[in-house]
């Protein structure tokens, strides 16, 4: 999509309600949580994804695609992409997809045992499921090209 190497990228786990955010370094393959994004229907506060842009200054951004166990597209990984496309008009930023099958789950698995309650709509680790789907583009063999010098 671009020629430019990549140092930083934000990741995002797209949903209806909460938007999940996660910062990460090319150089460490690395990604860490950040707040998690309101959202309503699916639709954030574009002030929010802008002012995470301009603190950032992300070379791209990554965005969980929430495909069925087959492989095969749902309403939401149309939703998702329509969002990561929606980043990419407004900011003129790469867009790339990541495969987030069973991230959410490996999130909760996680922050069970951080002591998470698995009260998960009071308190979503949608934060941790963007830096799992962060970590695993970076980690990408496939995304190899994109990153090297």
């Amino acid at each position: 999509m671009t020629d430019k190497k990549l140092s930083t990228v934000l990741g995002f786990d797209f949903g209806t309600r909460n938007i999940g955010v996660a910062a990460g370094q090319v150089i460490t393959r690395t990604a860490s949580a950040l707040p998690s994004l309101k959202a309503r229907d699916g639709i954030p506060d574009w002030n929010q994804i802008e002012a995470l842009i301009k603190e950032w200054k992300p070379d791209a951004i990554v965005v969980g695609i929430p495909l069925n166990m087959d492989g095969s597209e749902s309403e939401m990984s149309r939703r998702a992409r329509k969002f990561g496309n929606r980043i990419h008009g407004r900011f003129n930023l790469p867009f790339y997809e990541a495969d987030e099958r069973l991230t959410s789950f490996e999130a909760k698995e996680w922050a069970g045992k951080l002591g998470h309650k698995g009260h998960y709509g009071s308190n979503p680790v949608d934060a941790m499921a963007a830096q799992i789907i962060l970590e695993a583009w970076l980690n990408d063999p496939q995304n190899e090209h994109l990153m090297n010098s």
